[in-house]
């Protein structure tokens, strides 16, 4: 495909103020130095985040998302990863449109049971949730965020083969992600296998 025929959602997870030194943001300016469609957006309150708040938002953003392009994709990274999850589940208008999903260390249940601030997040019912698109669910098999690991929390239910990482941590800046190529390449190539971030490159810090 021509890069203007893609066009990219990207959606960050709680406390994420979109630093320059996360994978996310240096994601979205690849790509958008490539000529696509970019879309990276500061959801509400990252702090103190609302479920109904940041399901709103995701909405506006999907209304009328990449409109003529051959492709749409959304990568989430955190608890937007979980934010889709709902969007999924309640079949927010625009998601049915979405051709390719990324989603990156989505929290489980019980860590996110222990933070008030985004208690409200803890994911729907996952059997029977039709994904829309295809789906790649993909975590670091020491995610601090995931202690029952991405697949008894996710993949089984969901029903799909997560992507482990070793050593990737939750991928963020203190687990080195910072610059993250192989997550471009796969944007631009769904053929493209995603892995760890690469010896030699920057270990970026929010």
């Amino acid at each position: 495909m021509e890069p203007r025929d893609h066009a990219f959602l990207i959606l960050h997870g709680w406390q994420n103020h979109r630093p320059p030194a996360h994978w996310p943001h240096q994601l979205a300016d690849g790509l958008g130095r490539l000529g696509h469609d970019v879309t990276y957006p500061q959801l509400p309150d990252p702090d103190d985040p609302s479920l109904g708040r940041w399901l709103a938002e995701l909405a506006d953003h999907l209304d009328g998302f990449g409109a003529g392009r051959a492709e749409r994709v959304v990568v989430a990274h955190s608890l937007s990863a979980v934010l889709w999850l709902h969007a999924a589940a309640g079949k927010l208008p625009g998601t049915e449109a979405v051709d390719r999903v990324l989603l990156v260390a989505p929290p489980s249940a019980s860590v996110l049971a222990r933070h008030p601030q985004v208690a409200e997040f803890a994911p729907p019912p996952l059997d029977g949730i039709t994904l829309p698109g295809t789906t790649t669910l993909l975590a670091g098999d020491d995610d601090p965020y995931l202690p029952e690991g991405i697949r008894t929390a996710y993949g089984d239910p969901l029903g799909l083969n997560p992507v482990l990482l070793p050593g990737a941590g939750h991928l963020d800046p203190d687990a080195g992600y910072g610059s993250w190529p192989s997550v471009l390449e796969w944007c631009v190539d769904a053929g493209t296998r995603i892995t760890v971030r690469g010896r030699g490159q920057g270990q970026g810090r929010a």
